[in-house]
């Protein structure tokens, strides 16, 4: 356990202030981890924690809820604020540093620059939120740059952003090297996410339906079943569930394309609303 482990994390709030914290790591000779949240952290986010110290010397968890990835009509007012409790997660897990800028530090006044995107992140989420990857694009290559992460944990649960945050840096010539990590679920198979909270028991006891869906999908494709078939079929047994389909499709693992060759590396993704909270999931074939 490293010192900081055990007073606590460091908690810092500017781009000087974190820069001189790193700058200190980097004359003691360490590396160091960034695990990027919005906060609100599960089990899910102290095990990309738990990676991130496997990993390097040092780990840092930003705690940044991001408004440029919300749409006016999306939950960005109701969205889980926990910081203390965070904080006290974090200091169990022995992090190191917590960057918790304000929105002011991240967007200053006159703020003017954004990304486009193609590749990965074209349909499935896109489809639904336009506006989503470019807001994380732009806020995950500032955590990069301004931290200068070694590393950088996320979490495979959200396997679209996985995918288009490994493009982006590797576009941009970021060294941030981005490590996924496979979804922490429940018992009974729900992927932990922070929107969880939303749901009623009742809602609670039907959400494990989008993981039991998609498992069988991904056993009758690997029996030789056509995966738009298997996906039509999953589709109807989450919708028959009382949810509402966004998309439940299987596309190539890496690029997120649509299929379009034998034997391709399939990952299968899902999104539905059930009730006012909108559930992903995915799983590889």
């Amino acid at each position: 356990m490293n010192e900081q482990g055990v007073t606590g994390p460091q908690i810092v709030g500017s781009v000087a202030d974190l820069r001189a914290v790193v700058a200190g790591y980097r004359r003691a000779g360490e590396t160091l981890a960034l695990v990027p949240t919005m906060g609100a952290l599960h089990a899910g986010h102290i095990a990309l924690v738990k990676a991130a110290q496997a990993r390097a010397g040092r780990v840092a968890v930003s705690i940044f809820v991001n408004p440029t990835q919300f749409a006016p009509t999306e939950d960005f007012g109701r969205y889980p604020r926990t910081f203390e409790d965070d904080v006290a997660k974090l200091k169990e897990a022995g992090c190191d540093l917590v960057w918790a800028p304000d929105a002011a530090e991240m967007y200053p006044p006159g703020f003017a620059t954004s990304m486009a995107l193609t590749g990965p992140a074209l349909g499935l989420e896109t489809d639904f939120r336009p506006h989503f990857f470019s807001g994380v694009a732009i806020v995950v290559s500032k955590l990069f740059l301004q931290t200068g992460a070694d590393f950088a944990l996320f979490g495979e649960k959200d396997y679209q952003q996985l995918r288009v945050v490994t493009q982006m840096a590797a576009d941009l010539n970021i060294p941030t090297e981005v490590v996924p990590c496979e979804t922490v679920r429940e018992a009974d198979g729900l992927a932990l996410s922070s929107r969880n909270r939303y749901l009623s028991p009742e809602e609670r006891a039907t959400a494990p339906v989008i993981h039991r869906a998609l498992t069988e999908a991904a056993i009758r494709i690997r029996a030789g079943a056509a995966p738009d078939a298997a996906m039509a079929h999953a589709s109807l047994t989450v919708a028959e569930a009382g949810l509402r389909v966004d998309y439940l499709e299987a596309r190539n693992a890496l690029t997120l394309a649509q299929l379009a060759a034998p034997g391709e590396p399939i990952r299968l993704l899902a999104a539905a609303w059930l009730g006012n909270t909108r559930l992903i999931d995915n799983i590889p074939v």
